[in-house]
C-alpha cells in the first residue's frame, strides 16, 4: 500500500488515482508494496505506466495483425486444398508416405527460405539470396577472424610487455630496498660517528681544559699546534722557489780559481771547435772547385 502524506488535489491526483489503478490490475489481487507518496515517485510511476500500456497497445495489435494474418493463409490453404481435392482428386490421405514426405519438405523449405510461393524462380531467387548472404557473412567472418587475430597479437604483446614491466618494477623495488637499506645503515653509521666525534670533541676541550688549568703552556694545545702546521705549510710553500733557485747554482765550482780554470777549458774547446768548422770549409770549397 502506498504511504500516506501525499500532496492533494488538481493533475497530480489524477495521476496517483491512474497509477494505483494500473499498480491494482498489475498485481492482480497481490497487495501492493509500500512505496513513498510524492510528485516524483508518482510521475516516475506514471511514465512507466504509461510506456506498459504503449507497449501493451503495439503487442496488442501485433497479436491481431498475426491473427488476420493466420486466417488470410488458412483460407488460402482451404482454397488450394479444394483446388487439389476437386480438380486432381489429390487428398492428404490419397497420397503416398514418400509423396507426403516431399511435400513436407516443400513446405519446410519455403518456410525456411520465406518464399512467397513453391514456384522454382521463388525458390532459385531465394537460394541465390540466400547464397549472397552466405558469401557476405562468410567474407564477414574472415575479417572478423583477422580482427581478432591481429588484437590477439596485440593482447599478446600487451600482455607480454605488461608482464616485463611487472618484473622491471619487482626488480627495480628489490633494488630500491637494498638501497634503502645501505642509506638507513650508512645514516646510523653517520649518526654514531657524529656523535663520537661530539663526544671527542668534549672530551679533547675538557682535558684541555685540565691541563690549563694544571699550568700547560697555551702553545702546547690543539688550536695552536694546528695553528703552527698551517703556518708552517705556508712557510713550506714560501721556500719552494727558493729551494729552485739555489739548485740553479748547484753546477757552479765552489771557488774562483776552478772557476777560471772551467772558462779556460770553455775557450779552449770553442777554438777547436772554430778551427774544425773552418778546415770543414775550406776543404769543401776547394772540393767544389775541383768539380768545376
Amino acid at each position: 500500500m502506498a504511504a500516506a502524506g501525499a500532496p492533494g488535489g488538481g493533475p497530480f491526483q489524477e495521476k496517483l488515482t491512474r497509477v494505483t489503478l494500473w499498480l491494482k490490475k498489475l498485481y492482480e489481487g497481490v497487495p501492493i508494496p509500500v512505496y513513498e507518496v510524492n510528485e516524483r515517485t508518482v510521475d516516475i510511476l506514471h511514465e512507466v505506466m504509461e510506456c506498459n500500456e504503449e507497449t501493451d497497445r503495439d503487442v496488442m495489435l501485433l497479436i491481431e495483425d498475426m491473427k488476420d494474418q493466420t486466417s488470410k493463409y488458412e483460407a488460402e490453404a482451404d482454397y488450394w486444398k479444394d483446388i487439389l481435392e476437386k480438380s486432381l482428386g489429390l487428398s492428404e490421405g490419397s497420397l503416398s508416405e514418400e509423396a507426403t514426405k516431399d511435400l513436407s519438405d516443400l513446405v519446410e523449405s519455403a518456410v525456411d527460405l520465406e518464399v512467397e510461393d513453391t514456384s522454382l524462380s521463388s525458390f532459385y531467387c531465394a537460394i541465390n539470396d540466400m547464397t549472397s548472404e552466405l558469401y557476405k557473412t562468410k567474407s564477414e567472418n574472415e575479417e572478423m577472424e583477422r580482427k581478432l587475430k591481429t588484437l590477439t597479437e596485440k593482447l599478446t604483446s600487451a600482455l607480454m610487455m605488461e608482464k616485463r614491466f611487472e618484473e622491471d618494477i619487482e626488480k627495480l623495488e628489490k633494488s630500491q630496498e637494498v638501497q634503502k637499506a645501505k642509506a638507513e645503515v650508512q645514516s646510523k653509521n653517520k649518526n654514531f660517528l657524529e656523535a663520537k666525534s661530539k663526544d671527542l670533541r668534549i672530551r679533547i676541550s675538557d682535558a684541555e681544559d685540565q691541563l690549563v688549568a694544571r699550568g700547560l703552556d697555551q702553545s702546547l694545545t690543539h688550536e695552536a699546534l694546528m695553528k703552527l702546521s698551517e703556518e708552517l705549510a705556508a712557510l713550506h710553500k714560501k721556500m719552494k722557489p727558493l729551494k729552485t733557485e739555489v739548485a740553479s747554482y748547484h753546477h757552479l765550482p765552489p771557488s774562483i780559481p776552478l772557476a777560471q780554470v772551467m772558462v779556460e777549458e770553455a775557450r779552449r774547446e770553442l777554438v777547436r771547435v772554430f778551427l774544425s768548422f773552418q778546415e770543414y770549409v775550406l776543404i769543401d770549397y776547394r772540393f767544389s772547385h775541383l768539380r768545376l
